[in-house]
């Protein structure tokens, strides 16, 4: 396989991912709705959040079905996930005066993964 054959394998295995993570994502206001119900008043900085989470989300899971891995990974795409939105989360949600650490921003990380996968349940 050439060079440029692999890498029109890899962007069509990218437009098929894309075209996923855009049919499937939700309102970024809808899921904040449903992670933070309680806190209305700052829904600029929860929403900001729950659209970090659920983008890296969908880019690690783009990631791990571009190499074929999806199934068994939930822990590794979890940490992924962690490594690339806790610290800006913490400090948005901060902004909300709502106090986060890993484990809290673990359980966000996973309801987001819960609802995408019952959207997609629901489309499919």
């Amino acid at each position: 396989m050439s060079f440029i054959s692999v890498l029109e394998a890899i962007g069509k295995g990218f437009e098929k991912g894309l075209k996923w993570a855009v049919t499937y994502a939700i309102p970024v206001e809808r899921l904040a709705a449903l992670l933070f119900p309680s806190a209305a008043p700052a829904a600029n900085e929860l929403a900001d959040a729950a659209t970090l989470i659920q983008n890296a989300v969908l880019l690690v899971e783009q990631k791990y079905a571009a190499s074929g891995v999806q199934s068994g990974t939930g822990a590794q795409k979890l940490a992924e996930v962690l490594v690339l939105t806790e610290q800006a989360v913490t400090a948005l949600l901060a902004k909300a005066n709502i106090t986060a650490d890993t484990g809290y921003i673990a359980n966000i990380v996973s309801a987001v993964v819960a609802i995408l996968n019952v959207q997609t349940a629901a489309k499919a």
